[in-house]
């Protein structure tokens, strides 16, 4: 177990969502690959970046992948063979007040910061500063 004041790999890379490494894609806000020190996953120059990305990958379940409830994103962000994926969507529809099968507006900035600002507590063990997450929503 990691001492209170160090910060968790996501805090400490300026990514919320914990989001692996994929050198097909280059992020906006990312670490030149030269300066960086986690090769397992993505590392942002600052914590909006880090949102921004997270944001952006949610839209994409929507848009590329066809996603529609808050359980179909969970299932795919974090993977049953990787997480405890129904503790995970049991958390974010708490924090969110609403049911597994809710369908969240993509485009709507409360909500999609409201989720993502789930996704990085569950990830991250520590509420998400709202600045940040908001931050990252005007990058998109």
């Amino acid at each position: 177990m990691l001492p209170l004041n160090v910060p968790t790999r996501g805090l400490r890379n300026n990514n919320p969502g914990n989001i692996r490494n994929d050198d097909r894609i280059g992020w906006q806000g990312e670490v030149c690959p030269t300066a960086k020190r986690d090769f397992a996953f993505e590392e942002f120059k600052d914590m909006a970046s880090g949102y921004r990305a997270l944001l952006k990958l949610l839209r994409n379940y929507r848009s590329i992948h066809g996603l529609q409830t808050i359980a179909e994103f969970i299932a795919r962000w974090a993977p049953p063979h990787e997480n405890d994926t129904e503790a995970y969507i049991g958390m974010v529809c708490r924090s969110l007040n609403v049911a597994r099968d809710y369908v969240p507006d993509v485009n709507d900035r409360e909500i999609m910061t409201a989720f993502a600002a789930a996704i990085s507590r569950m990830e991250n063990g520590v509420p998400a500063v709202m600045s940040d997450v908001y931050a990252g929503w005007e990058k998109l």
